[in-house]
């Protein structure tokens, strides 16, 4: 198979702040892979947590270190290929691109979205969430109504985690609700709480009847939620501290629920084992992004009738999105009836 590399930057309608920073523009990587007179689409995004960090130059030096390696490879062959860049090392989201890009090929040639494929039924989707960034209070209701104008939503996500401290925090999660009273809350603090401060919070989120929080410490103190879970009787989620299905067994005693995400774990293919995984130590999953398109978003929601939640809206905050996929109904992110990805450019693309 050819592979094929090409730059693009999206921007984003409202850029995003969390306990580590604010992103307001990404470049990310399109991987073609071609054979037989049929394209694969793929996507590779940055991004970092903690002292692991994957940034676009990395991403594209890896592809172009392995792109004459895959030559000798077929599209059919995603067991072998993965099994060699695992050997190479590369990073995730490396792996991510060109396994989804080989899932799209194959849908391609068989005439089958990849859900149908794999007899998934869309019925079961739950709506996604959107993010509400830090922010200040009156600043948070003003991206709520943004939001609510622009955007037919059941759920907010909202980044807590302010390096003001637990008091920013509140005021800003308690403005929120009252400009969207009938909405869904999830947290997500990004690890940006101590301990004390997750087991204040935590019990003070579960009062609001907030569904769940995710990643409330930092990423390296997980032996930690053994006794947050002991003092707070609120769900906990993971996200920046599970990566691959590897890393379920050693989380499963401490958490309620794992966000996977194609760009961690490495593609559709580690994400199925992934959702089996935490299924069968009996935790609940949900799918995330970073600041992917469509293109990744619609590979993800591909998936999406195995999840408990999703959080699938960073294309939807895009005001230069090339591409065009999974569309938004009554909340839901839907793949659609295309073969593979169901993946096409946007007609704004340039």
């Amino acid at each position: 198979m050819e592979v094929q590399v090409k730059i693009f930057t999206v921007n984003k309608r409202f850029p995003l702040t969390i306990s580590r920073g604010t992103t307001a523009q990404t470049t990310n990587i399109w991987v073609i892979v071609s054979q037989d007179g049929i394209e694969g689409w793929g996507e590779a995004s940055p991004f970092g947590v903690g002292n692991h960090s994957q940034s676009t130059d990395k991403i594209k030096d890896a592809l172009q270190q392995v792109t004459p390696i895959l030559q000798g490879f077929s599209p059919l062959q995603r067991q072998q290929v993965e099994a060699e860049l695992i050997k190479l090392q590369v990073p995730s989201a490396v792996r991510a691109a060109l396994d989804m890009a080989m899932h799209d090929w194959l849908g391609k040639r068989v005439g089958l979205p990849l859900w149908q494929l794999w007899g998934l039924e869309r019925d079961r989707i739950v709506p996604t969430s959107v993010t509400i960034g830090i922010n200040t209070p009156e600043g948070a209701r003003t991206r709520a109504r943004d939001w609510l104008k622009f955007t037919d939503i059941r759920v907010f996500k909202v980044k807590l985690g302010n390096p003001d401290g637990i008091d920013a925090d509140r005021k800003m999660l308690l403005a929120v609700q009252e400009e969207a009273p009938n909405l869904q809350f999830f947290v997500d603090a990004n690890g940006g709480w101590s301990l004390s401060d997750a087991v204040e919070m935590c019990n003070w989120l579960a009062d609001l009847g907030i569904k769940y929080v995710e990643q409330p410490l930092p990423r390296g103190q997980e032996t930690s939620l053994v006794e947050l879970k002991q003092h707070t009787s609120l769900p906990i989620f993971v996200d920046e501290s599970c990566f691959s299905n590897a890393d379920i067994p050693l989380l499963a005693n401490y958490v309620d629920g794992i966000n996977i995400k194609l760009m961690k774990s490495g593609g559709l293919t580690e994400a199925m084992r992934m959702v089996h995984t935490a299924k069968a130590y009996g935790l609940q999953v949900m799918f995330g992004c970073y600041s992917d398109s469509s293109l990744a978003n619609t590979a993800a929601a591909q998936l999406a009738p195995l999840a408990d939640y999703l959080d699938l809206d960073s294309h939807l905050n895009l005001i230069d999105d090339p591409f065009v996929g999974a569309s938004i109904h009554q909340g839901k992110v839907l793949p659609n009836d295309l073969p593979g990805l169901g993946v096409q450019h946007s007609a704004s693309a340039t």
